[in-house]
């Protein structure tokens, strides 16, 4: 599949509106604005005061939506050096560089000795989808860890596509799943909006802002 140029906006805070450019191909899969939309409403909309962790970053744009929505700072997990170049420059165009980390850092091995401050976070995973199935043993082994060094009140978000290693997920009967289309969000810890059971595509368009696919003729060589 060739990669193809996208335009993500972010959808509300300081930034609504603000477009993120990226490759969007196998490896790279930003988000859909659905599941964004969702997963900040049932996060309360206002993060004023939260530590906010972007992990497997990518594109950045959760993490930059954190950051326009009022999290007090952001950090972003992002091994790949182009990715991460091109996120430490929309942090600068959009002039929250103060407030956004890029840790070039693999995530796995970032979560072995991540030891987080006080306060309230919330850790946003969104693994490549083929190391769900490829690497679930690490990627069990990375939830357990966070499990254990978040806060109190803390909130840690694995995104996900179907697979077999979700039966496994450490402390399976505290976790409360959502499902937008192929998108599941699984959150753990803090998050009381969120109850059980499953809501498929239960999310309107308010903002009325679509990502949008660049069209052909401005295309570049992949990013990746």
């Amino acid at each position: 599949m060739p990669s193809k140029k996208n335009v993500v906006r972010i959808i509300a805070g300081e930034l609504r509106g603000r477009m993120v450019e990226c490759e969007v191909n196998p490896r790279l899969r930003p988000t859909s604005q659905r599941a964004r939309e969702a997963l900040f409403s049932i996060l309360g909309g206002d993060l004023s005061g939260v530590y906010f962790v972007d992990v497997f970053a990518g594109t950045g744009v959760i993490g930059m939506e954190a950051l326009s929505r009022g999290a007090e700072r952001c950090w972003f997990i992002e091994k790949d050096p182009k990715l991460a170049v091109a996120l430490e420059k929309h942090l600068k165009l959009f002039r929250i560089a103060d407030r956004g980390v890029v840790s070039r850092l693999d995530a796995y091995r970032w979560a072995e000795s991540w030891k987080p401050m006080p306060g309230e976070w919330i850790v946003f995973l969104s693994p490549p989808f083929p190391d769900l199935t490829g690497r679930a043993e690490t990627m069990l082994a990375m939830i357990d860890a966070l499990q254990k060094v978040l806060p109190e009140g803390s909130t840690l978000i694995l995104q996900s596509e179907k697979c077999p290693m979700l039966d496994q997920l450490p402390h399976q009967d505290q976790w409360r799943k959502r499902k937008y289309g192929r998108n599941l969000l699984w959150f753990w810890g803090g998050s009381p909006a969120v109850d059980d059971g499953e809501l498929d595509d239960g999310v309107e368009g308010g903002e009325g802002l679509e990502d949008e696919e660049i069209p052909e003729a401005d295309e570049t060589e992949s990013g990746e």
